[in-house]
């Protein structure tokens, strides 16, 4: 049974905010070399919302570079205006990117319609392949399985989505509902602990933030579904639904998942955007507590 993983990256910076080549490119071969399917740069536990978009041009620009030909890439070219949406994502498809992950605008609630609306207008101008990142506890509204089935029915060049929720039972709607039409449409979870039901509803995989971490871990994971190998896919979901723990140390969670990094030797830096917390000793001792009970 074919499964995907795909790391949503974190974003690495400088003491002066701005991007860390150097150990992005680091980052990039650590994840690689774990064996992930893929990478997402510039998804939510990347920072987005703190960057700018000179800064996002940079990244997306060195991460296909650096990333382009290895595994699968994808990037994150969320903002609250549309146009800069559409700019930044053409960009990106330029520049040799796999597709581009796009959460609608976020702060008011909106309509089933504009829901649509929105990703009519961005399908229509985007030119390359765009996968729905729904994450209803970032936007505070859901994009529910009838709207992305009516945007699979109308627009091509919509191919998947993130299904960014607590549970399983809205994604097992969308693959229910949308690859029982468009079977090559991707459906994604965005919890770690998800992937296991995901692939065995029909899904695809996981966009899961736990994999920067421990990429390894979820490659054997990957390879127990390959294998059918139902105790060694049980072992690791127990596993995991253990580490699922890390999200719980602090909020909002980006910044300990990269304190967890950093405390195993993988990054040297977890400078977060501001006003992101920095985790405290105590915070490092119940990262490395929950590691260890992997």
């Amino acid at each position: 049974m074919k499964a995907e993983y795909i790391t949503p990256a974190v974003t690495l910076f400088k003491e002066d905010g701005k991007p860390d080549f150097d150990s992005l490119k680091k980052l990039y071969n650590h994840l690689i070399d774990g064996g992930i399917s893929g990478i997402l740069v510039l998804g939510s536990i990347g920072e987005f919302f703190a960057v700018s978009k000179e800064d996002k041009k940079d990244i997306i620009r060195f991460a296909v570079d650096q990333i382009k030909g290895r595994v699968k890439i994808l990037i994150g070219t969320n903002s609250m205006i549309p146009g800069e949406t559409i700019e930044l994502s053409n960009f990106a498809l330029e520049c040799g990117a796999d597709g581009v992950v796009i959460i609608p605008p976020y702060y008011f609630t909106l309509t089933d319609d504009s829901i649509y609306d929105f990703y009519a207008e961005i399908a229509n101008e985007v030119k390359g392949d765009i996968y729905i990142y729904n994450f209803p506890d970032r936007t505070g509204y859901d994009i529910s399985p009838e709207v992305m089935l009516r945007l699979a029915r109308k627009f091509s060049n919509i191919v998947g989505c993130k299904d960014t929720i607590p549970g399983v039972a809205h994604t097992r709607e969308i693959i229910k509902m949308v690859k029982s039409e468009f079977p090559d449409f991707k459906v994604y979870s965005g919890f770690d602990d998800n992937f296991a039901y995901n692939v065995i509803s029909g899904g695809n995989g996981c966009i899961g933030g736990l994999s920067n971490v421990i990429p390894g871990f979820f490659k054997e994971w990957m390879d127990a579904f390959e294998e059918n190998d139902l105790q060694k896919i049980s072992e690791k979901q127990q596993a995991v639904n253990r580490l699922m723990d890390i999200y719980g140390v602090g909020v909002p969670f980006v910044p300990y998942i990269k304190t967890a990094m950093a405390a195993l030797g993988i990054i040297d830096s977890d400078k977060a955007t501001f006003p992101l917390p920095k985790a405290t000793k105590e915070d490092v001792e119940k990262l490395l507590g929950i590691l260890e009970r992997q």
